[in-house]
Parts: C-alpha cells; sequence; structure tokens
C-alpha cells in the first residue's frame, strides 16, 4: 500500500505518466470537460473536495513549468488568484477569456474534477522537468 501523496490509483498513474510540456486540467464542479478527455472525478459534493486540497495534492508530485487560468478570475476571485500565484511563483502564468479556456481543455492529456463551487477555479497545468536542464 502507498504511505503517502496521491492514493487515488487513477490519478497517480495519470500524473505519473506526465511528459515534459503535457498538459493537463484541474477544473471545478461544473466545468464541462470535452468528449475524449480522460476524466479523473474527485467531486463527492458541493465544496468535497476543494480546489485548493487538490491543487497542493498535485503539486507535491508534478512539476510544473506553467499554467493558464481564466482572465476573469482577477475580478471573480481575487483570492484564489493570489493562491495561484503563491503555489507557482516560478512557473510563467497565461491568462485568457474562460471560453478560450474551455476550448483548449480539449486538448488536455487528462481533467480533474473538484467539488469546489467558487467562480473561476479552472487551470491548465503545463508539465515541466523534474531534472536541471
Amino acid at each position: 500500500m502507498k504511505k503517502r501523496g496521491i492514493i487515488n490509483a487513477q490519478l497517480a498513474g495519470l500524473i505519473a505518466g506526465l511528459g515534459h510540456k503535457d498538459a493537463f486540467m484541474i477544473g471545478d464542479g461544473g466545468m464541462p470537460i470535452p468528449k475524449g478527455v480522460e476524466i479523473v472525478d474527485l467531486a463527492l459534493c458541493g465544496g468535497v473536495p476543494t480546489f485548493r486540497q487538490v491543487m497542493d495534492a498535485v503539486l507535491d508530485e508534478a512539476e510544473i513549468e506553467s499554467y493558464t487560468i481564466a482572465k476573469e478570475i482577477v475580478e471573480k476571485n481575487p483570492e484564489l488568484l493570489s493562491y495561484i500565484r503563491e503555489k507557482l511563483p516560478e512557473a510563467e502564468e497565461e491568462m485568457i477569456l474562460h471560453t478560450e479556456l474551455k476550448e483548449r481543455s480539449a486538448r488536455v492529456k487528462f481533467a480533474v474534477r473538484t467539488g469546489e463551487f467558487t467562480p473561476y477555479p479552472n487551470i491548465i497545468l503545463r508539465a515541466g522537468v523534474a531534472f536541471p536542464a
């Protein structure tokens, strides 16, 4: 039995399979995931698990070089934006309209659905390398 880290077998396997530049998404309970994108559905009920809980667990196991978020988060959820920037200080940030983020989600390797019910807690993460370049 695994002693620590992500114990969800599906999510742990997908993270282990990430290569440099692979993109994946963490989204809220209502984010529409396009057909063909593998979904890791962690949502239990509204607020469980939170975006932050899932993001913290993922960041403990994955190297991230850049991320994309919706511009609307600046006005609608500045607290969450601060959290994201604090957690990913070295990663390159890209902001696009939420409608474009939905379109780009069709090109991610997988998507993680949380129980988050706050505005715009959706992020596309791009894997980096865990060794010096």
